[in-house]
C-alpha cells in the first residue's frame, strides 16, 4: 500500500492538476498525455513535470510506452488503496459504487477492531479516544462541519490504534482519506444527524472492555452511516 504522497510546491501542485484531469472526466482511461502540452499549460518545467509523471505512474495512474507515449491507465490499474487516490477520487464526486466499496471495506475492517479493541485499549487510548469525542460534541455544537471531521478522524485512529495490531494500523491511509471524503459529503449536508451517540456506544462498550457491545455497536455506526450516504444519494446531493 503506497503512503499518502506528501509533495509540496511547484513539484506537488503539478501532481495534484494532472490527478484532477484525470479524476474530473476531461483526461479519460486510455486518453494520450501529450507532455508538451500540459507542460505549457500548467507552466512547469520539464523536471518538474517528470517529476509528477513518476508520482502518478507510481500510483497506477499513468503509463508511459514505446510509440504509445505517455497516456492514462485503465481503472483497474489505478491504486485504489491509495491515500491520494482515495482523496482525489472524492475530489472528483465519487459514483455511488465507490461509497459502497468504501463502506464495504469499513464493515470488514472496524467491527473486528472495535472488538480488539475492547481487549487491548490502554488507559491513553481511552483518554485519545473520549478526546476525540469531546472534540466532536464541541464541534457540532459550533456548527463546524470541517472540526466534526477532523474529529472523526480522530477517533477512527485512535481506535485502530488500540486495536493493538499493527497491520491493521496501517489501513489508517485507506480508512482515513475514505472516511474524510465520506465525512465532507454528509456533515456538509444542511440536515445531518448528530454523530456523537453512536461514537459514544463505541466508547462505552471498549471503556467497558465488552468486546461484542464493542463490535455491535461499530456494527450499528457503520449501519446509520451507510443510511446517510443513501440518504443523500435519494436526494441527488
Amino acid at each position: 500500500m503506497m503512503a499518502v504522497y506528501s509533495g509540496r510546491g511547484l513539484h506537488g501542485q503539478t501532481v495534484e492538476a494532472i490527478a484532477a484531469m484525470i479524476f474530473s472526466g476531461e483526461c479519460r482511461e486510455g486518453d494520450p498525455l501529450d507532455v508538451s502540452v500540459l507542460q505549457d499549460r500548467l507552466g512547469v518545467s520539464s523536471t518538474a513535470l517528470r517529476e509528477a509523471m513518476k508520482v502518478l505512474t507510481a500510483k497506477g495512474l499513468i503509463s508511459a510506452r514505446p510509440k504509445l507515449g505517455t497516456y492514462v491507465r485503465p481503472r483497474s490499474d489505478w491504486n485504489l488503496l491509495d491515500g491520494d487516490v482515495i482523496r482525489w477520487k472524492f475530489a472528483g464526486r465519487p459514483d455511488h459504487g465507490f461509497l459502497r466499496d468504501l463502506h464495504e471495506l469499513r464493515a470488514i475492517v472496524e467491527p473486528p477492531v472495535a472488538r480488539l479493541a475492547a481487549l487491548r485499549r490502554t488507559p491513553g487510548q481511552l483518554e485519545e479516544l473520549q478526546a476525540a469525542l469531546d472534540r466532536m460534541a464541541e464541534a457540532g455544537d459550533a456548527g463546524d462541519p470541517g472540526a466534526v471531521v477532523e474529529a472523526d478522524l480522530l477517533f477512527h485512529r485512535a481506535l485502530l490504534a488500540a486495536g493493538g495490531n499493527e497491520l491493521l494500523v496501517r489501513m489508517e491511509v485507506v480508512m482515513g482519506a475514505g472516511l474524510a471524503g465520506r465525512d465532507r459529503l454528509v456533515h456538509g449536508s444542511r440536515d445531518s444527524d448528530d454523530p456523537v451517540p453512536s461514537h459514544l456506544a463505541v466508547l462505552d462498550a471498549v471503556r467497558a472492555a465488552d468486546e461484542a457491545a464493542a463490535e455491535a455497536a461499530m456494527r450499528d455506526l457503520l449501519a446509520k452511516a451507510w443510511s446517510d450516504v443513501e440518504r443523500l444519494h435519494l436526494e441527488g446531493k
